[in-house]
């Protein structure tokens, strides 16, 4: 009954999605309309809310007359892959995707209170227009409530790959990236048919850039920390087609940013503003496209069905295509805001747009190169990571170069000759940190030094803006100290995230540059050496588990002052029979040793895979800072989710 019950409060939040996007956009200058439309928002989310709530729990409770819940989950399984199977599928991850999508419009009538009425309307109908479309697509494509009689008696179980904890966190994390994106783009097409583009304007909309780039990094990262650990290959990232379509909305998303905080402090870039707004989503759209038409092979993508794969590829044209016509039509009347010099803070954030920019564009040809020319010849080519790493570098260490100097240049009008004096020592630093590593490392000569001079070079900048405002050793300790933890956590949450990259980059250059690898048969009581550490086979134990039997392999490894057990295990499961592999890691500071038991022979040998990986968890730890940076900056209360009520008698300007 509780699955009756879901499809129903499916179906109604699409009608009434259906009738916010059509009195929204028809009637959005009506007094009491916003109001409407706000209460509209909240139901929505309460309905597609209990329609999650019902897919939950037939799967908790095994209810395999639910056809999703049979093929995709198993009475055997664990309770928290029986709750991360939902969205484990194409049916169940859109029901998620509808419900993120409703979250966001709810967030924004509730903080969005102090926001003009005739802009609220026009938002939460564009939000409902999009709720209406995806909720649509779900009930006629893609039903979750489908049932089964006679009900089976057992479930056919989840993919092996994806009874993780990864599937807990990176599709959840991701989504609010994707979808909060939607945000940013209902208020551009608000903008656009209002004709209210300003300061004001980017105020609203940058906190919601914010919330969404800090959730798309964290999704990226996981997911690139759920790929190394989980499937086997010991890589962090692979320059997978889906894996581009998560990376380009990050890339369009920080230009944004940067891009919104012009427009907020300086009333300018609002044409730019807006088009990135479109852009963003319009890629985050895109990346749907992809997991779920058909079109690629991968092991992130869920969908083969042509019918769904035309759904969706109309709804992007639609949307996409709607809101460039719109921006088309209405780009001409915007003004085109304040002035100012090439050499100022501006200009360093437009050079910074125009580089990240330039990166998604790259990255976008190189995933739909092959795509495209197989759909008109026939002919398939493949683009792989020497492409994405020539294309991708060479346009992004520029970027990096010019990274720290932005921070020091005034608004308006900037002088480069101070800005550069000022970080004389951070680049001194940063060229002995670089030599110091190259020379310790004994490697050969290659572009890896270059690659940590770059990072070292960001890291020490962002450190050089804050002991720069905090007048360190120009003043006495007690007093820079009190001026530093003094700072706005808007200066906290900028070092923050510039230092935050720089430290990824450290990480993935290292990571590439120096690691070792190592594959070896093995015996037990048989050791080999790498990179300083003794690793030495005990055996395999054959054990089981909740729902699969595992062959475990264990490992005495010492090295780095300490003597480790590690467990390498390959898994069958029950229900489907599918083998997978769990690598044992040991992490070493900010280093991890890996190890991946491979195919056993008949000689008793058994295949071991073995990664050094030096400082490889900085790549994911600077992650993490850029996103707790994007935080920090939401927590100060000028800049927190909602808008300033403005002051009475003074309207915005246009």
């Amino acid at each position: 009954m509780s699955v009756e019950l879901g499809h129903f409060a499916l179906v109604l939040a699409f009608s009434i999605a259906v009738i916010s996007a059509i009195v929204g956009l028809l009637f959005w200058r009506r007094l009491g309309v916003a109001s409407y439309l706000q209460q509209g928002a909240v139901l929505q989310f309460v309905l597609v809310a209990a329609a999650f709530a019902a897919l939950i729990q037939a799967f908790v409770t095994s209810d395999f007359s639910l056809e999703l819940a049979y093929e995709h989950a198993n009475s055997a399984q664990p309770l928290i892959f029986k709750i991360t199977a939902v969205w484990g599928n194409h049916e169940g991850s859109m029901t998620l995707w509808v419900l993120i999508l409703t979250l966001m419009g709810a967030a924004v009538a509730a903080f969005g209170r102090n926001l003009p009425k005739d802009l609220t309307a026009l938002v939460l109908a564009t939000q409902s227009l999009l709720v209406a479309a995806f909720t649509g697509f779900t009930l006629f494509t893609s039903n979750p409530f489908a049932r089964l009689s006679p009900a089976p008696f057992e479930g056919q179980d989840l993919n092996p790959v994806l009874q993780d904890i990864g599937l807990a966190i990176h599709p959840p994390l991701l989504y609010l990236g994707y979808v909060g994106f939607s945000v940013c783009f209902s208020f551009a097409i608000a903008a656009l048919i209002s004709g209210k583009i300003n300061a004001a304007w980017a105020r609203w909309v940058r906190p919601w850039t914010m919330v969404s780039w800090c959730f798309l990094t964290l999704g990226v990262a996981m997911g690139s920390y759920w790929a190394y650990y989980e499937l086997g290959w010991g890589g962090w990232w692979f320059w997978d087609p889906v894996e581009n379509a998560s990376f380009m909305p990050w890339l369009a998303g920080t230009a944004l940013l940067h891009s919104a905080l012009v427009m907020e402090k300086r009333n300018a870039l609002k044409i730019w503003t807006i088009f990135l707004a479109i852009v963003t989503f319009s890629l985050s759209l895109l990346g749907t496209f992809l997991v779920r038409s058909g079109i690629l092979t991968s092991v992130h993508s869920f969908a083969s069905d042509p019918t769904r794969g035309l759904a969706i590829l109309g709804i992007l044209a639609a949307f996409i295509g709607g809101a460039f016509s719109l921006f088309a039509f209405r780009a001409g009347s915007l003004r085109a805001g304040g002035l100012f010099a090439p050499v100022s803070r501006e200009g360093a954030l437009i050079l910074n747009n125009l580089f990240l920019a330039s990166a998604t564009v790259a990255v976008l040809v190189g995933t739909l190169y092959p795509l495209l020319l197989e759909a008109l010849t026939g002919e398939k080519i493949s683009v792989g990571a020497p492409f994405f790493n020539l294309t991708f570098g060479a346009i992004m260490a520029p970027l990096l170069v010019i990274l720290p100097f932005g921070p020091f240049l005034a608004w308006k009008r900037g002088d480069f000759v101070a800005a550069a004096q000022r970080l004389a020592g951070a680049a001194g630093l940063a060229l002995f940190a670089a030599i110091l590593c190259f020379a310790l490392s004994g490697t050969s000569i290659s572009m890896a030094p270059f690659g940590l001079l770059l990072g070292f070079w960001v890291a020490f900048g962002a450190l050089a803006e804050l002991a720069d405002r905090a007048k360190l050793f120009k003043t006495d300790i007690a007093t820079s100290l009190r001026r530093l933890f003094g700072l706005p956590r808007t200066a906290w949450s900028t070092a923050t995230a510039h230092f935050g990259m720089g430290v990824t980059l450290i990480g993935i250059v290292a990571a590439s540059a120096w690691g070792t690898e190592l594959v070896t048969t093995m015996t037990p009581g048989q050791q080999v050496e790498l990179s300083g550490h003794t690793i030495r086979f005990e055996g395999i134990v054959h054990e089981e588990g909740p729902n699969f039997v595992a062959d475990t392999g264990r490992f005495a490894i010492t090295g780095s002052g300490s003597e480790r057990v590690a467990v390498a295990e390959r898994r069958v499961y029950n229900a489907s029979g599918m083998p997978t592999t769990e690598a044992a890691i040991e992490t070493y500071g900010f280093s991890q040793l890996y190890v991946q038991l491979g195919e056993p022979g008949t000689d008793g040998t058994s295949v071991v895979r073995l990664w050094f990986k030096p400082y490889i968890t900085l790549i994911w730890l600077g992650c993490v800072l850029m996103a707790g940076a994007g935080f920090l900056s939401l927590s100060y209360r000028r800049l927190r989710v909602g808008a300033p009520r403005p002051a009475v008698g003074r309207p915005l300007a246009q």
